[in-house]
């Protein structure tokens, strides 16, 4: 989930789905032998539904399938359906882990951006909402293939983008299948995964075929029921990894910041803290009180909302990120939906049933519940959580090792117990025997290569650190990836291309591996790895990142452009943080809401008294005013 960001991997299912792939290329041949209409099986390997439309007529549809939009009829053997617009059909039994597989084919589109999908939640009438697996003609674009949902309000939400190893075209048969355990989907095209994701269920959703702009034909369907998913490593895979509080060792931690850096590091799950203020508003921080961590001072619990938003969350860390706000556990829900990990939510104890509750219910009004983990040391913040919210997986935070951690995970209903890695080093034995009863360990707090050796030997499925980058570059030398010849360096941030208001702040940030110094540069002046600048100052126009790595394999660079430009909204926010009297600043605003630019250019001339500042916005009034 770096430079783009990576998805949160259940490795659980691709260790199935390898196996999986390697059954159908035996079961395959032996399609026809299947009867047509297989009762819903009971277990695992059991096949619950298949069909090859060879015994309905032509212009039928077999038992059991129904259409819900569009023309869908059997022909020559194939079930074909036809779309102007999104068309769909619905099938089958309710499964909570299955397989599907079929081979597809695209008769005819309107042009490379239209798709078909196999369904894979969808109410057995043909309503919104429904999750499906799209794919296009031109397979291998980055959009090629989907895990995407048909919203309720009828639109599209679509989290999980990949490209295939091939393109599907027209007139060409493709064996694709789809694996689903619980909320998590694997997308399998030809035999190779290629993306993977989370979704939503519904008690009594079915499957079924949909497509767009296209003329589409389905063949050899079959629905296989396949093991839960497990939060627990398959055999030989390395942890995944947790960044703690965010990228918390180049970041303010449980800042923004600090998330954007650890999603874009390739993190697997950010780990974040809540508490919940005096008015009852979730807020994302460690400690009791905002002391350390802010400008600020008081206990969380006590204190207004309006009063945290106030605070400085950044500059206790560095100069660079002064600023940087205290957020909303909402606000750290929106961003969230901008990338792909998972998050490891810790709510602080002791939290009402209330709190936990309000907690809960943002999560699941956001459809995150399937990219969602709560953990506490607080046992009745995780009874709450379950009570309300079943379908998102809890863990239990300890810092000493339970006689009968196995027994104390049954009796909570947690997926995960997760202890300190000290008290983990003294019991090793006991992830063996979790892992045995499907609970998934992560060890906390974990930043050396000798710990990560010696908790990976132990078995652990997660690790939480401070420094995920360095993890994960870690994993990547013990996976017995070919080190490179010369050192690696990555511009994390910003995004290359992007565009960036004069209001907002600009993180530049990279990593590298084989690398024993990387140095950043912005416009050629040196700045330190993580610096955030505002993008007022950096000046209007295009603007070079460049990422520097020294290594023994010798230098490398790397570099990335970005724009900053000036919206209203933007220079709105920049006038209102002058340090002008009232009078002024209204001034100053009236003029603006009004694109009075002359009245605006003497304002700012006028009242602002710093030149530097006032020659920066009179550049971005002249832009505005073209």
């Amino acid at each position: 989930m770096p430079g783009t960001l990576r998805r949160a991997r259940t490795r659980r299912s691709l260790s199935l789905s390898v196996a999986a792939v390697a059954a159908a290329a035996v079961a395959f041949p032996l399609l026809a032998t299947v009867p047509t209409a297989a009762p819903a099986a009971a277990a695992p390997g059991d096949v619950a539904y298949t069909q090859d439309f060879n015994s309905t007529a032509n212009g039928g549809l077999p038992a059991g399938w129904r259409p819900a939009s569009g023309s869908w009829a059997v022909q020559d053997g194939r079930l074909v359906g036809q779309a102007g617009s999104i068309t769909r059909i619905t099938f089958g039994p309710h499964l909570e882990n299955y397989r599907l597989e079929a081979t597809i084919r695209f008769e005819q589109v309107n042009n490379g951006t239209r798709w078909l999908a196999p369904i894979l939640d969808i109410a057995p009438n043909g309503a919104v909402p429904w999750w499906q697996a799209a794919m296009r003609t031109n397979t291998t674009a980055a959009n090629g293939l989907e895990l995407a949902q048909r919203t309720s309000g009828n639109a599209w939400n679509v989290p999980y983008t990949a490209s295939a190893q091939s393109d599907a075209g027209t007139g060409r048969d493709v064996r694709i299948a789809i694996e689903v355990q619980g909320t998590h989907a694997t997308w399998i095209y030809d035999g190779q995964e290629r993306l993977e994701g989370t979704i939503e269920r519904s008690a009594d959703g079915v499957l079924g075929f949909s497509a767009d702009g296209a003329r589409i034909s389905v063949d050899d369907v079959r629905v296989t029921e396949i093991e839960p998913w497990t939060p627990v490593a398959g055999e030989g895979e390395l942890p995944v990894t947790a960044a703690h509080r965010g990228y918390s060792a180049v970041t303010p931690e449980n800042t923004l910041a600090a998330y954007v850096a650890a999603m874009r590091s390739g993190a697997e799950f950010v780990e974040i803290d809540v508490h919940t203020t005096a008015d009852g508003i979730p807020v994302v921080m460690h400690d009791q009180t905002v002391d350390r961590t802010t400008d600020g001072t008081g206990n969380i619990a006590l204190l207004q909302s309006p009063y945290v938003a106030t605070l400085d969350a950044g500059s206790w860390f560095s100069p660079a990120f002064a600023g940087q706000p205290a957020p909303t556990f909402a606000q750290t829900l929106e961003l969230m939906r901008t990338g792909s990990s998972a998050m490891l939510l810790e709510i602080k104890g002791p939290e009402t049933q209330a709190e936990v509750n309000r907690v809960v219910d943002m999560i699941t009004a956001r459809g995150l519940a399937g990219r969602m983990v709560i953990q506490s040391f607080d046992a009745n913040v995780l009874r709450y959580a379950k009570e309300r919210a079943p379908q998102i997986p809890t863990g239990y935070l300890v810092s000493t090792v339970h006689a009968d951690p196995v027994a104390v995970s049954r009796d909570l209903g947690v997926s995960y117990y997760n202890p300190s890695a000290g008290a983990l080093t003294g019991r090793p034995s006991v992830v063996a025997e979790l892992n045995a009863a499907g609970i998934a360990v992560f060890a906390w707090t974990v930043d050396s290569a000798d710990h990560w050796k010696q908790l990976t030997a132990a078995g652990v499925d997660g690790i939480i650190t401070n420094r995920p980058g360095a993890f994960i570059g870690w994993k990547q030398a013990q996976a017995q990836v070919p080190a490179p010849d010369e050192p690696t360096v990555q511009v994390l941030a910003p995004v290359a291309g992007g565009t960036f208001d004069t209001g907002a702040d600009v993180v530049l940030a990279a990593s590298a591996t084989d690398a024993d110094q990387v140095q950043l540069t912005v416009d050629g002046t040196p700045v330190d790895n993580g610096t955030v600048l505002a993008a007022a100052d950096l000046g209007l126009g295009e603007h070079t990142v460049v990422a520097r790595a020294t290594g023994a394999g010798g230098d490398v660079e790397a570099t990335a452009t970005f724009t900053v430009t000036v919206t209203p909204a933007g220079l709105r926010s920049r006038l209102a943080a002058l340090p002008v009297a009232t009078g002024q600043l209204q001034q100053l605003l009236t003029a603006l809401e009004a694109e009075d630019w002359a009245r605006l250019r003497w304002a700012v001339a006028e009242h602002v008294v710093d030149p530097a500042t006032a020659e920066a916005l009179t550049a971005e009034v002249e832009h505005l005013a073209g």
